[in-house]
C-alpha cells in the first residue's frame, strides 16, 4: 500500500510539471484551486439507519452529538435526498441518497436519473444486512456509461461479529457474481473506526479510478482518518506548494527581490490553512477526536508543537518567507533548480523560498498530526 501511496503523488507531481513545462499555466492554476477548494460530490446510497448515518459522519469527522451531523432517524423524507456539507471544506458535498426500490419490475435509469446519479463523483451504494438486486442493477446501468467510481459497502455495528460480517459479505459477493459482475468487491466498512477492516481499501481504490485532480481534492478533503492518510496528504500539499512555487516563481522574468511580498505570503495562508484544516489541527477539529476516542483535548492540544497547527497568520508565513530567504546557500539553489520548470528559472530565488519555507512548514504540521492520531489511538491494521 505504501509503495501505492508514493507512486499515486508523484503521479500527480508529473502532472502538474508536464503541464508547466508545456506552458498550460491555466492547467495549473485550475488544479491548485481545485486541491484548495476540494469541490466534490459523494454520495451514499442505501437504506437509512444509524449505521449509515455514522458512516456519512465518519466521512465529515463529525460525531452524532454534533453540529451539522446526520442524524438518525433521518429527518429527510425516505423517498428525498439529503445534502450534508463539510463544515472545513463547503465544497465537499456528502449526498444521502435513498435506497433503490425493492419492486420488480425494477428500472435503473430511472432511479438514476431521480436521484441525479451522474452528478456525483463517487457513488458508494451500501447495506446492512443483504445487498438488492436492484442496488446491483443500478451498478451495471453506471458501468454501461463508463461511470466507474460505484463502490458498495457493508456496514458494521458495534454488535456484528467478523463470522457474521464475512457470510453477509459472501452472500453479497454471490448475488453480484450471479448478476454478471466480474471480480466483485464488497468492503467491509465500520464507521466507528474507519481506520479499520476494510475502508483503507475502499478508498485507495477510489484514488484509483478517480481523476488525479478530483482523487487528491477527495484525499484532502477527508479527516485524517489513518497514519497513511497523513503520509498521503502530505505529499499532496507538497505537490501542491510546487504548483503554486511555480506559479509564484515564473510570473516574472525578472526576479524577485524581496520574496516575502504579499503575493506569496498569501498563497501560503491558503495553502498552510487547507493544510491545518486538512491535518485537523485546529482546536475544534481536535476536540472533536478527543471527544470520540475518550482522550483529554488539553493532552492532544499539547502535542501541536508547531505554532501553524494553532493559527496560522500572515504575519508568521512572511517570517518563514524572509527566514528561508536569509538562509538560502547557492548549493541550495542549485539543488533546488534542478526540480523548477525551465522557463522559471531566472526567477528560482522566489520558487527556491517558497518551496522550502512552506514544504517545512507542512512537514511540521504533519509530525503535529502524527503525534495526536497515535496519542488518540489511531493505528493502521484490522
Amino acid at each position: 500500500m505504501a509503495a501505492d501511496v508514493v507512486s499515486h503523488s508523484l503521479n500527480l507531481l508529473e502532472t502538474l510539471k508536464e503541464s508547466i513545462e508545456n506552458n498550460k499555466l491555466s492547467d495549473v492554476k485550475d488544479a491548485v484551486e481545485d486541491l484548495l477548494i476540494s469541490r466534490i460530490n459523494l454520495a451514499v446510497a442505501g437504506e437509512r439507519g444509524p449505521e449509515k448515518s455514522a458512516f456519512i459522519n465518519a466521512l465529515r469527522g463529525l460525531g452524532p452529538e454534533d453540529e451539522g451531523a446526520a442524524l438518525s432517524p433521518c429527518p429527510t423524507s425516505p423517498e428525498e435526498m439529503a445534502i450534508y456539507p463539510n463544515p472545513k471544506h463547503p465544497d465537499f458535498r456528502l449526498w444521502d441518497l435513498p435506497p433503490t426500490p425493492a419492486a420488480s419490475p425494477f428500472d435503473p435509469e430511472g432511479y438514476m436519473e431521480r436521484v441525479k446519479f451522474l452528478r456525483y463523483n463517487v457513488v458508494v451504494m451500501v447495506f446492512t444486512q443483504s445487498l438488492q438486486a436492484n442496488s446491483v442493477a443500478v451498478f451495471l446501468e453506471a458501468r454501461s456509461v463508463q461511470r466507474d467510481t460505484v463502490y458498495f459497502a457493508l456496514l458494521a455495528s458495534e454488535k456484528d461479529t467478523e463470522k457474521g460480517l464475512e457470510e453477509r459479505r459472501k452472500a453479497g459477493l454471490e448475488l453480484l457474481k450471479a448478476q454478471g459482475v466480474a471480480m466483485p468487491k464488497v468492503f467491509l466498512v465500520r464507521p466507528s473506526c474507519l481506520e479499520k477492516l476494510d475502508f483503507p481499501g475502499l478508498l485507495e481504490e477510489m484514488e484509483r479510478d478517480l481523476p488525479e485532480i478530483r482523487a487528491h481534492a477527495l484525499l484532502l478533503a477527508l479527516p485524517t482518518l489513518s497514519p497513511v492518510l497523513v503520509t498521503q496528504k502530505r505529499d499532496a500539499f507538497k505537490a501542491l506548494v510546487w504548483a503554486a512555487a511555480s506559479l509564484s516563481g515564473g510570473v516574472s522574468a525578472i526576479p524577485v527581490p524581496l520574496v516575502a511580498s504579499m503575493v506569496d505570503a498569501r498563497v501560503g495562508v491558503r495553502i498552510l490553512t487547507k493544510a491545518r484544516a486538512s491535518l485537523c489541527l485546529d482546536d475544534e477539529s481536535v476536540e472533536r477526536l478527543a471527544r470520540q476516542r475518550g482522550v483529554e483535548p488539553a493532552q492532544l492540544k499539547a502535542l501541536r508543537t508547531c505554532n501553524l497547527s494553532a493559527e496560522v497568520t500572515k504575519g508568521e508565513v512572511k517570517r518563514r518567507l524572509a527566514a528561508a530567504e536569509k538562509e538560502l546557500t547557492t548549493n541550495t539553489t542549485r539543488l533546488v533548480e534542478m526540480a523548477m520548470p525551465r522557463h522559471a528559472r531566472s526567477a528560482s530565488r522566489s520558487f527556491t523560498v517558497m518551496l522550502l519555507a512552506l514544504n517545512g512548514a507542512i512537514d511540521e504540521m504533519v509530525v503535529d498530526a502524527e503525534k495526536i492520531l497515535a496519542a488518540a489511538g489511531i493505528r493502521e491494521g484490522k
